[in-house]
């Protein structure tokens, strides 16, 4: 269980000497950090390789597969991508400050554009198909530039990425952040506590404490917070979590309903169609065939 008084940390974030980027690579032997939900002040670009995960961003949740190519806004919570059960050949991640390049740099005429990719960025997006695999190889391929090269590669993978309409906006329901820490630690406390113990029932008085908030005070913070309903919420990582045991485990769906935090096998099959548009047994098989 998350103790109460376990705060999430602000991750700190050091670009290597000489560059303004912090450019890293993960690979089969050097795994990602456990996929904890955090922010920080940087923007980063995510490019997993191939495999399948959870997709958790603001309050979007969602299971990729055959990799994910992201682009996250500054503060805004999401949590790991990869673990050892992802089966990815790479995870490449690139952080940088909004203002890294200087606090009008994007808002001359040429990078006017990339400036409000950057602005749609703060709800988080994911990019889809041939676009997610050309503009990962082009991610890729910056990692043994020198950091001039590298910025301005970099810069290049912001075009590509600004000019293609083949992509989603994660939180286009909206996702608000105040800037003050004690927000930002407060909502990431909630989302931990979430993932440590979705697997039971969490009354809304019990996650009210944990933030020091009233209930009703609690409901209306979250929603205004996430666009959704702590129910919803909870309810949605069950669904995510659900569908990432579908594609790994062999075990009937029934244990997997349970194995998902859900009491009702039929509420959670209503739940999960309502969700993926398909049945869980529809979309296991489907797991087969699909690739996206």
């Amino acid at each position: 269980m998350l103790a109460k008084n376990v705060k999430p940390s602000l991750e700190k974030i050091v670009p290597e000497f000489g560059s303004s980027l912090y450019y890293q690579t993960f690979s089969e032997k050097n795994k990602n950090k456990a996929p904890v939900w955090h922010y920080h002040p940087e923007i980063e670009v995510v490019y997993v390789n191939g495999g399948t995960g959870k997709m958790q961003i603001g309050s979007h949740m969602s299971y990729y597969r055959n990799g994910a190519l992201m682009l996250i806004g500054a503060n805004l919570p999401h949590c790991g991508f990869t673990d050892g059960m992802t089966g990815n050949r790479s995870e490449t991640i690139i952080q940088m400050l909004p203002d890294f390049l200087g606090n009008s740099f994007f808002e001359v005429p040429e990078m006017n554009a990339i400036g409000k990719l950057l602005e749609q960025a703060k709800k988080g997006i994911i990019f889809h198909g041939n676009t997610k695999r050309r503009i990962g190889n082009q991610i890729e391929g910056l990692k043994h530039l020198a950091p001039f090269e590298k910025l301005i590669g970099f810069l290049q993978v912001l075009r590509e990425m600004e000019k293609t309409d083949d992509y989603t906006i994660l939180n286009a329901e909206g996702f608000m952040i105040e800037t003050e820490l004690q927000d930002n630690n407060r909502i990431n406390l909630i989302f931990n506590f979430v993932q440590e113990e979705f697997r039971r029932h969490i009354t809304l008085e019990e996650i009210a404490d944990k933030v020091s908030m009233s209930v009703p005070g609690f409901c209306r913070y979250f929603k205004k917070v996430t666009g959704k309903t702590f129910t919803q919420f909870v309810n949605e990582y069950r669904l995510v979590h659900a569908a990432k045991l579908l594609h790994e485990k062999q075990t009937s769906i029934t244990d997997i309903c349970y194995e998902s935090g859900f009491s009702n096998f039929s509420h959670f099959s209503k739940l999960f169609k309502q969700f993926s548009g398909k049945t869980p047994s529809m979309y296991r098989n489907e797991l087969k065939y699909v690739i996206s």
